[in-house]
């Protein structure tokens, strides 16, 4: 049933014209428009175009013949973006334009590379229990994802007659899928029947959850769940025939990196950096750990009552600790968007995180920027129209990732662990976790490992045995990566770009550089990448003159 689309291409369209200084050679075809609004105009039909046709039963169509119709009118609309001037424009706006460019991109990838409705079955996951921390849910999915966190219980009846409706579309969807998956990517085809089976076990949740109150939403569950178990029945069924590879290529990685997300890196020079951010890890923690060798060790919490009082106070602390060192501007929702993610105590066993989180609880409040990044795009949206929704293609992850593990290591600097060193060890056994993993993001890309040598890299490579190979979250990380090309890296790039970002400006303003100034402009500029961020703080486009172009 597979066919290969290897070789499938068409020519390249330049995505934007090259700004401030770096105009292309010649004037695209209809060139003349110079209006900032003829460019938001143009958004709001991209994003528009860039959905799927729904169905009059509410289902997206990710048929073979929708997805070459959209292929072929993608051109058209780059054509157009290209045609818009913006080299005269105040910068910000010309980050607009480059972001445009970016998302236009994505979607050429995804036609002529990613392909997820075609080689990808986890593509077709409908139901998602819980809030993602990031703008939009990370990885590639369908239109219409049931965001059941969303959803307050017990429901009303108007709450319950919406989420029927949404259940109704995941069995004509996964017949849907049926047709359109016949791509040969055995790894992601593997994965796929477990993530299935992972959605079967939720709808079976919600059953136990929503049962008896709405007898249309039990159907509706019902319905749902015996197609999803159909639906990896049948995955199962054609696994076995599947040779095919499932990573992207180091080729078209370089491309996705330069003109998507907006990344000044290779794939040899991001497995370089990793490679390095992995040693320095693990050596770092071997001095940290003999520095405090006749400390007692951190014990994990074990007790509701006391996950409750360290957590609360873990979140004090930190808030307390950023307004005091003027780190940034304080917020009267950033203490809520922190308090609201506590969460419960569980007697275990645990992931990698909760190791960490249980161990010292201040340690990933520092990562709970997330959850800052996204009450202020609530409360605070920003005011550029291309900016106030969340970019598609995870345009967003080095940005939202890099700085919310950035945090980590720059508070232990900045001095929040100065009273607990065993605490900063902690902060090296997370680095080393993101640089495995990253390391497991690239080499599967590269073919050069399956999904289960990248799990089995990442385990061995995090210290303390906090990161089994059987775990969920080893499994899902390494999978997240390998649908998303540069997820995994981004955490560390990102906040490598951050980190650079920072020096670079504080070398500019010289005595007028504050951090708490620094963290102000950059949450100012959204959550878009870090090299759009640089240009519009710095005025330096030396890096992004070579990006987006498509090329």
């Amino acid at each position: 049933m597979f066919r290969s689309l290897a070789g499938r291409t068409r020519p390249l369209l330049a995505a934007a014209a090259l700004a401030a200084g770096c105009a292309p050679q010649s004037a695209p075809a209809g060139a003349g428009s110079a209006r900032y609004d003829d460019l938001v105009a143009l958004f709001r039909e991209w994003r528009a175009f860039q959905q799927p046709n729904m169905g009059s039963n509410g289902v997206p169509d990710y048929s073979p013949a929708a997805m070459d119709a959209q292929s072929r009118a993608l051109g058209r609309y780059q054509e157009r973006l290209s045609s818009i001037n913006s080299s005269g424009w105040p910068l910000p706006q010309q980050v607009d334009h480059r972001l445009v460019a970016a998302e236009m991109n994505g979607l050429d990838f995804d036609h002529r590379v990613l392909r997820p409705w075609a080689r990808n079955p986890a593509f077709y996951v409908q139901v998602f229990p819980s809030q993602s921390d990031v703008p939009a849910r990370e990885g590639p999915h369908a239109a219409g994802a049931i965001e059941l966190w969303t959803y307050r219980f017990p429901l009303d009846a108007q709450s319950a007659a919406t989420l029927a409706a949404q259940l109704g579309t995941i069995p004509p969807m996964l017949t849907q899928a049926r047709i359109n998956l016949v791509e040969d990517a055995r790894d992601l085809w593997i994965a796929g029947i477990r993530v299935m089976n992972e959605q079967s076990g939720d709808l079976e949740a919600l059953r136990s959850r929503a049962a008896g109150a709405h007898p249309d939403l039990d159907q509706a569950i019902q319905r749902a769940k015996e197609a999803t178990d159909a639906f990896r029945a049948w995955l199962e069924s054609e696994a076995p025939a599947l040779r095919g590879p499932s990573g992207v290529g180091v080729e078209n990685y370089d491309w996705y990196l330069r003109n998507v997300h907006f990344l000044p890196y290779t794939w040899q020079e991001e497995v370089a950096l990793m490679r390095r951010e992995l040693a320095r890890a693990h050596a770092v923690l071997r001095l940290e750990e003999h520095r405090n060798r006749r400390l007692p060790p951190l014990a994990p919490i074990a007790a509701a009552a006391e996950y409750d009082r360290r957590f609360n106070a873990a979140v004090t602390e930190y808030m307390t600790f950023l307004r005091e060192r003027e780190i940034v501007p304080i917020k009267d929702y950033m203490d809520a968007a922190l308090r609201e993610r506590i969460g419960q105590f569980s007697p275990g066993p645990r992931e990698f995180f909760g190791e960490v989180d249980y161990r010292h609880p201040v340690v990933m409040r520092t990562h709970g920027y997330h959850w800052f990044d996204l009450a202020r795009m609530a409360r605070e949206p920003h005011p550029s129209p291309i900016r106030g929704a969340p970019l598609l293609y995870n345009i967003f992850d080095a940005r939202a990732e890099g700085l919310a593990t950035g945090m980590e290591e720059m508070m232990m600097h900045a001095g929040l662990f100065d009273s607990r060193p065993r605490a900063r060890e902690l902060i090296y056994v997370l680095l080393a976790q993101r640089a495995a993993r990253a390391l497991g993001d690239l080499y599967m890309h590269a073919n050069r490992f399956t999904l289960d040598q990248a799990i089995a890299f990442a385990s061995e490579w995090t210290p303390r045995g906090w990161l089994p190979v059987d775990g969920n979250t080893v499994w899902g990380e390494q999978h997240l990566y390998l649908q998303q090309p540069a997820y995994g890296t981004s955490y560390l790039i990102g906040k490598i770009e951050i980190e650079r970002l920072l020096g670079e400006r504080a070398r500019q303003l010289g005595d007028g550089f504050t951090l708490r100034g620094f963290m102000d402009e950059l949450n100012g500029a959204g959550v878009i990448p870090v090299s759009l961020i640089r240009w519009e703080l710095t005025g330096q486009n030396d890096e992004v003159a070579r990006m987006g172009d498509g090329r």
